[in-house]
């Protein structure tokens, strides 16, 4: 064979190895790509399942959901009783505590302690009583009532104690007409038991409230309070 033969045949195999090298690797970038798809479209897959398990299992969490499964089973006169006697108990203990602090007459520093003292008890009984029914009650004011309570530390003096009083006699009205409807029309027996036994406190609150209205000055008997 001669060189130009030589020559030729070897650019001829050279050419054909350039080629077969670029199938290679063509054919390797195929497969990692196609790998790299394949883990990620795994990956998607177990993140999904995960998902899906994790709110499977939320939907199955007591509680996640125990609260308004409870809720359901409550009428909404009921559900809607004790969410405003609760929020209406904590609002009546702040505006207690702050007629203690910023009355000028010893009749409404002593009607605030009663409310601190009654309404205190009324709330932790009503607290457990929730809990045996999965309800989780609030624990401090929403806007609304804060803002009442806001509005009369904007207060002093006599003018504290007039509008204070004005507040417990319009309050306690409200109390009664709600606990008296809950007792005779509530339908779960342990809420409408809180109503009853609530119910006595409540109204000696009313008449403590009225003869606060009548009187500015002096002490005034608050006697042993029959409390829940």
């Amino acid at each position: 064979m001669s060189n130009e033969q030589l020559i030729k045949s070897a650019h001829i195999w050279a050419l054909a190895l350039l080629l077969l090298c670029c199938v290679v690797v063509a054919f390797a970038g195929t497969s990692i790509s196609g790998s790299q798809n394949s883990n990620q479209q795994s990956s998607n897959t177990q993140t999904g399942n995960k998902n899906n398990s994790d709110n499977q299992n939320s939907s199955k969490n007591p509680n996640a959901v125990g609260e308004r499964a409870a809720m359901t089973n409550l009428s909404a006169a009921d559900s809607k009783f004790i969410m405003e006697a609760a929020m209406g108990g904590l609002m009546e203990v702040e505006l207690g505590r702050l007629a203690t602090q910023k009355g000028s007459s010893a009749a409404v520093k002593e009607f605030g302690q009663r409310m601190v003292d009654d309404h205190s008890a009324a709330n932790t009984e009503l607290m457990q009583l929730a809990s045996t029914k999965g309800i989780t009650l609030p624990t401090e004011l929403d806007e609304k009532h804060r803002k009442e309570v806001t509005r009369m530390s904007n207060f002093s003096g006599a003018e504290f104690d007039r509008m204070y009083s004005k507040s417990m006699l319009s309050d306690h009205m409200k109390d009664v007409a709600a606990f008296e409807k809950q007792s005779s029309k509530g339908t779960d027996k342990d809420i409408k038991g809180f109503a009853n036994k609530t119910l006595p406190t409540l109204k000696e609150h009313l008449e403590l409230a009225k003869a606060l209205n009548g009187s500015s000055s002096g002490g005034m008997k608050t006697g042993n309070s029959n409390r829940p």
